[in-house]
């Protein structure tokens, strides 16, 4: 990778290459996209990328960032707003997964403001978060403006299209140091505000405007007005792969939702409304297989970083084309390929945006339940504030609860709790085992995962 070293003349000498980096992200080699953006960076303090959703943009403004970091400096240098915060959870571990051994903390609302407090004791080099929680930090005090010289605008448009102009406006104007500015968004329009301060900024344009090769358009059509029983006969012909059903309503996913569930679909649902602990089970059961099916809002359409989803079923039909092709974002990523199923109800047409004719589905007249997934998920309250990490867990699960390593899946550890898959066969005999024994010398309530 000739040609980098300069991007990263102000870190130190101890600093990782990006050859390591990307061996430390499991990744072969920078795409097209990325290595524009670290080009741009050179001659260029201000950046507007355009980029389809699993494009690999989170790299793309990351290692610019990282570029004129100061391995020594005091304060933050750095700030990554986004719309959720699930997004700012997932660009929180990509960084970490970078292995810099530089500090990056997550600020978003649906959790203790004091952790975050706590954490912003001792200034991180990056804060990525919320714009109404970065707002909320800036008034109290807990962030230091001064310091911060770079700035990132992630998924802009989707921060605009949810109502956080004013606090975005604010918390430009609070910082007078800006020298480095990244916008991002996967809207071909979006409208730029003067307050940004984007002056003459390089535009990398990686829209592709088209659906991915790799993913397949199908079409279901119900019978009747309530497509619930469709959508049951569907998933039962697609069996065990993975899918998202996306609805446009809160109500109508947890309707939707309880109706598989009575049905004897094992799913887990997912909207705005939901405690942050609700939200991350729901994700947690969805990534470790403890559930084949996430039915959710628009919200699980950007952000959300779970890799071989199979199938995108539009339940209810988008709002817009800019929805479908995020929500159909989530499958066909990278090199896998997915395919996006839409229920027509008895009423419904086609969306004008759709390019050819669709392959029409014809179900089978009689259903099969596909089989209940083989893992379960296991909470337990304790995480890295209790100085719990994967490594205890496993140990723990191992010699306590007398697992194989192989009777035990992806393990996730929050601020102040974990979640562990767990083979479904073996919860019984683990909670029994475990009922009176503890973890780092403490005890930690451990059940299975609501």
């Amino acid at each position: 990778m000739q040609g980098f070293k300069p991007i990263f003349a102000n870190m130190s000498a101890t600093s990782l290459s990006i050859e390591q980096i990307l061996a430390n992200l499991k990744i072969a080699a920078l795409n097209e996209m990325q290595l524009a953006s670290l080009e741009a960076s050179k001659s260029n303090a201000g950046m507007v990328l355009l980029s389809d959703t699993g494009s690999g943009k989170t790299l793309a403004f990351l290692l610019p960032l990282l570029g004129e970091l100061d391995m020594v400096a005091e304060g933050t240098q750095a700030i990554i707003i986004v719309p959720s915060r699930e997004l700012a959870l997932q660009i929180e571990q990509v960084f970490k997964s970078m292995g810099t051994g530089l500090k990056i903390t997550a600020c978003y609302g649906g959790h203790l403001r004091e952790t975050e407090e706590n954490n912003l004791v001792e200034p991180p080099a990056i804060i990525v978060g919320t714009p109404g929680r970065i707002a909320d930090h800036l008034r109290r005090g807990n962030i230091t403006a001064d310091s911060i010289r770079m700035m990132v605008l992630d998924e802009f448009d989707k921060s605009l299209e949810l109502g956080f102009e004013a606090e975005i406006s604010f918390i430009i104007a609070s910082f007078r140091n800006i020298t480095r500015r990244i916008l991002t968004s996967a809207t071909q329009g979006v409208d730029i505000p003067s307050y940004v301060g984007l002056d003459k900024p390089a535009r990398l344009e990686y829209l592709s405007g088209e659906t991915s090769a790799s993913l397949a358009i199908q079409v279901v059509k119900s019978d009747e007005k309530d497509k619930s029983n469709t959508l049951l006969r569907l998933l039962c012909m697609l069996g065990n792969r993975s899918a998202i059903v996306f609805c446009n309503h809160r109500e109508s996913v947890k309707r939707v939702s309880n109706i598989l569930k009575e049905k004897g679909i094992v799913n887990v649902f997912y909207h705005g409304a939901l405690e942050q602990p609700e939200r991350d089970a729901a994700l947690c059961k969805f990534r470790n297989g403890s559930s084949d099916v996430l039915v959710t809002t628009d919200l699980a359409s950007r952000g959300l970083d779970i890799p071989n989803i199979r199938y995108i079923i539009h339940y209810h039909l988008p709002v817009s084309e800019e929805a479908f092709i995020h929500r159909n974002g989530r499958t066909a990523r990278m090199d896998a390929s997915g395919t996006a199923i839409l229920i027509l109800g008895p009423d419904e047409i086609l969306p004008d945006y759709l390019q050819g004719e669709p392959e029409l589905i014809t179900l089978p007249a009689e259903q099969v339940l596909p089989d209940k997934p083989k893992w379960s998920t296991l909470f337990l309250a304790a995480g890295k504030k209790d100085k719990v990490n994967k490594v205890d867990i496993v140990g723990f699960l191992t010699n306590k609860a007398q697992l194989k390593k192989e009777e035990i899946g992806l393990i996730e550890v929050k601020d102040f709790f974990s979640f562990v898959a767990v083979r479904k066969s073996k919860v019984g005999q683990i909670l029994e085992l475990i009922k009176n024994e503890k973890i780092k010398n403490r005890k930690v309530k451990i059940d299975l995962a609501r």
